[in-house]
């Protein structure tokens, strides 16, 4: 006959939420162990006089509760084989939740082929509905303090936060709830619920849900739900059904209305106001911008979706899976001390992905892929730095120098000797090529350069016109001389 661990659940509260049949087990057992003895059943277990081993031992020899939890179902499993005894182990609350040394005792019965008999337990979520008073039929979520993150709160649900132990692990559960709920939200903090003379409910707002220092394993933390839409709104389902609704049959005319291509303007337009905020360092406006270049991101995914073909889900999807794929050096077991070499292992991600797709590689010109409708100073940019993977490239700057001294003569040779426009636009692209080059040499964006520069011009140009109107002279009828001494004048302030 097989050997067994019965695993009993000791509720949450005082022996008066044990089960007839658990308790029935308990008394029954030659071998009792208790994950803790930090519980309030153990005083009545000691009054019936059941004997029972626990492993609070073992707590204070490992410094994290994952190795505390392998050494317990290690002991456990070992006693067993070793007395060729049956053990009931006994758990806080519920065995199926929250209790990781149950899932670890599945694992381990059936590789040493020890029969594993799990029984119910009220848990402290029974204690949870019944004391704070809500219907989990409203829907609602259980997390882990010790792991929260904000992204998967849902303000719409009651929210119940358990293994809340001190109040360090309050602090960072307070933390992670302010990135969505206001300071002031209303909380409650429960303690040992169930338990007669221990049990404390208290209504805080969130910005003092630290404050308390009686948190311990038996501290609830309850956020109730909410119909505050400004709190839907910080989620990216909410604007999933924003667009969803502006397009539907019930939605905005205009929206319904276009196309991939009547927007793709739209595209060009909010990504430039992004690259705008950037240069100028306004991160409010950034905000702004990027939530518009975001939109026209989901209009186009939601325009497919419409058509079956793909959703926003499909493209996030494929973006992670794209940066965990082309990411060894962080996700896999590839390695990359610098930037330098973490683009090695992106372009070798991309050659194999390439050759999944069954394109020859080995055949493909180093310069494809290069998007056809990228700015054409961004794109000489890169197929310059394509071509200089493979060595053909100057070696000195000062040959990158030479290089646009002679296309800078070339152009003024072409400009005195002929009158062909289609030859001067050839020079005058040869010019800006090389200076690209130079960039390159230099380390300098080439785009941001002209930005710069665009930024300049437009102060001082912008300078001399304020200053023509406070003299009360028209920019039109003002002389190239006096507009340079205001040009310098406005060199000299920056």
């Amino acid at each position: 006959m097989a050997l067994s661990i019965t695993i009993v659940g000791l509720g949450s509260g005082d022996e008066s939420q044990l089960s007839l049949g658990i308790w029935r087990k308990i008394k029954q057992s030659d071998q009792l162990y208790l994950r803790t003895k930090q519980h309030p059943v153990v005083q009545f277990l000691k009054e019936n006089k059941i004997h029972f081993q626990s492993f609070d031992h073992l707590y204070e020899s490992f410094d994290s509760f994952p190795e505390v939890y392998k050494a317990i179902v290690k002991e456990l499993t070992q006693t067993v084989i070793t007395n060729k005894k049956d053990v009931v182990y006994a758990v806080p609350g519920h065995p199926m939740l929250a209790e990781s040394t149950v899932q670890l005792l599945k694992q381990q019965c059936m590789e040493y082929e020890i029969e594993l008999h799990i029984l119910g337990g009220e848990s402290f979520l029974d204690q949870s509905f019944l004391r704070f008073g809500f219907d989990p039929i409203e829907g609602f979520q259980l997390l882990d303090a010790t792991d929260m993150k904000s992204s998967i709160l849902q303000p719409q649900l009651h929210t119940i936060i358990a293994q809340v132990y001190d109040s360090f692990v309050a602090s960072d559960v307070k933390l992670t709830l302010m990135e969505i709920y206001p300071d002031d939200y209303e909380v409650v903090v429960g303690h040992a619920l169930g338990v007669k003379g221990q049990e404390q409910i208290r209504k805080i707002p969130l910005y003092e849900l630290d404050h308390d220092q009686t948190y311990g394993n038996l501290s609830l933390i309850w956020v109730p739900s909410s119909s505050d839409e400004k709190l839907f709104n910080k989620s990216f389902d909410r604007l999933r059904e924003i667009v969803n609704i502006l397009r539907s049959p019930d939605g905005c005319p205009w929206d319904r209305e276009q196309t991939h291509q009547s927007i793709r303007k739209n595209l060009i337009e909010e990504t430039y106001e992004v690259l705008e905020t950037i240069d100028e360092q306004d991160s409010e406006a950034m905000c702004e911008e990027l939530g518009d270049l975001l939109m026209q991101v989901m209009l186009h995914a939601q325009m497919e979706e419409e058509l079956g073909s793909f959703t926003i889900d499909n493209v996030v999807s494929g973006l992670n899976e794209k940066l965990i794929r082309r990411h060894p050096h962080v996700f896999g077991n590839n390695s990359a001390s610098n930037s330098e070499e973490a683009l090695q292992n992106w372009d070798q991600m991309k050659k194999e992905e390439k050759k999944r797709k069954g394109i020859d590689v080995e055949n493909l010109s180093l310069l494809s892929g290069v998007p056809s409708g990228l700015p054409s100073l961004m794109k000489a940019m890169e197929y310059q730095k394509r071509a200089a993977k493979v060595g053909f490239d100057w070696e000195t700057i000062d040959q990158v120098f030479k290089k646009v001294a002679e296309e800078i003569r070339e152009l003024k040779e072409e400009i005195e000797n002929t009158n062909d426009p289609d030859r001067k636009k050839e020079e005058l692209g040869d010019v800006l090529f090389s200076l690209i080059n130079l960039s390159r040499f230099l380390k300098i964006d080439p785009d941001e350069a002209i930005s710069l520069a665009n930024q300049k011009f437009f102060y001082r140009f912008s300078y001399i016109e304020k200053e023509l109107r406070l003299r009360g002279e028209k920019i039109d009828k003002t002389s190239i001389q006096v507009m340079e001494e205001i040009w310098q004048k406005a060199k000299s302030k920056g």
